[in-house]
């Protein structure tokens, strides 16, 4: 293994590029074409499931036990839930996210015709001329929200001749902005900054001519946020996967937005003793800044492939999101030290061999010990 140079530019403009691509789970036509192509261009091979989850391959020396890096394009977003008699439109979010952060937030109606509305989510005593405290008083929830359609629209009626129809997918702006210390602020950084991050490792290890020991599979998936994205694209060979996410930097929390976080734990359970050590030994010997982590609420595409019966290990890579689900924050120190770990990884060696056997016998099982049985690894 080599630790190979990342290509900074390539994943900052690929990052802009998608967080300006709507996702929200359920509208991913077009985030999917968009990194379909570019891996293309990379010269990977791929191909895609019905709904359009993308499974990449950079071949290895052998085909088995064979790995997996997944990372998800879907977002965060939310949907037209009803017309309202004032020419309003109620809302209901998609994915899991507070409608704190909601507020003021501009958007985009996606129409079926493909044309795009534009408008802004309000509380509904915005003005504080007309409502006074009772604007800082009323209950923060999504039923105290409303669309204001940027078109002369003021009952039902008018709303219908629009085009809008209950059910249009609500794509919330981005607003991205990175700052000279290096600091990313934008809507969706999970996971888009993950999907930037994977196509430069992948483009490092193209460009290098390294040939991988084992086949890895680069996935992506288009409904994690919505709990079931592994599920859908993973295949039954895959012995162990890496799965790309946002980690969580606050008070009580262990995570940065520096260098990679390497989660231990999450709200399913741990994540596999063994792949999880050989990732931060990799990270020792290579030095590459991370930091270890357990996260309390919170799941990936890691949980949705154990929870559809995969017999697999899994560990969770994380650059560090600040106010995640929010106006997030990352810095592209993370995504380097996160795109240089995926690049390791993916020229590493099996973390067990025996993996390519469902079932073995105990002779040779590994055991949670102070040592790695790094004869095993070989």
């Amino acid at each position: 293994m080599k630790r190979l140079p990342i290509d900074n530019e390539y994943l900052r403009e690929h990052l802009l590029t998608m967080l300006n691509i709507p996702s929200p789970t359920g509208f991913t036509d077009e985030i999917t074409t968009y990194v379909g192509k570019e891996l293309e261009r990379l010269g990977v091979p791929l191909e895609l499931t019905r709904r359009g989850a993308i499974r990449a391959t950079i071949a290895g020396d052998v085909s088995s036990p064979d790995r997996a890096v997944v990372v998800h394009l879907d977002t965060i977003g939310a949907m037209v839930r009803a017309f309202k008699d004032n020419g309003r439109l109620e809302v209901t979010p998609i994915g899991t996210w507070s409608a704190r952060f909601a507020e003021g937030a501009r958007c985009s109606i996606l129409l079926d015709d493909g044309r795009k509305l534009r408008g802004t989510i309000l509380p509904l005593k915005a003005s504080g001329h007309t409502f006074n405290e009772e604007v800082d008083t009323q209950a923060t929830n999504w039923d105290n929200l409303e669309l204001r359609v940027d078109e002369f629209a003021y009952n039902e009626a008018d709303l219908r001749k629009l085009g809008i129809q209950i059910g249009n997918f609500l794509s919330i702006d981005p607003n991205p902005e990175i700052s000279e210390s290096g600091f990313i602020n934008s809507r969706h950084l999970d996971d888009k900054a993950g999907v930037a991050a994977l196509l430069a490792a992948t483009k490092a290890i193209v460009e290098s001519g390294v040939r991988p020991p084992v086949d890895c599979h680069l996935l992506f998936t288009i409904s994690e946020e919505v709990g079931y994205g592994a599920s859908a694209v993973l295949h039954q060979d895959v012995a162990e996967m890496v799965t790309i996410d946002n980690a969580t930097p606050a008070p009580g929390q262990n995570s940065k937005e520096t260098g990679v976080t390497i989660a231990i734990k999450d709200q399913v359970g741990p994540f596999d003793y063994h792949l999880t050590r050989k990732l931060t030994e990799i990270c020792e010997e290579h030095e590459v800044r991370y930091q270890r982590d357990v996260f309390r609420y919170y799941r990936s595409d890691s949980a949705s492939a154990i929870e559809a019966g995969n017999d697999i290990r899994t560990a969770l890579l994380c650059f560090g999101v600040d106010a995640s689900h929010g106006y997030e924050r990352t810095h592209l120190h993370s995504l380097r030290s996160l795109a240089e770990l995926l690049a390791l990884y993916i020229q590493s060696r099996p973390t067990f061999l025996r993996d390519r056997e469902e079932l073995a016998p105990l002779e040779g099982f590994p055991e949670q010990t102070l040592e790695q049985d790094e004869a095993e690894a070989e």
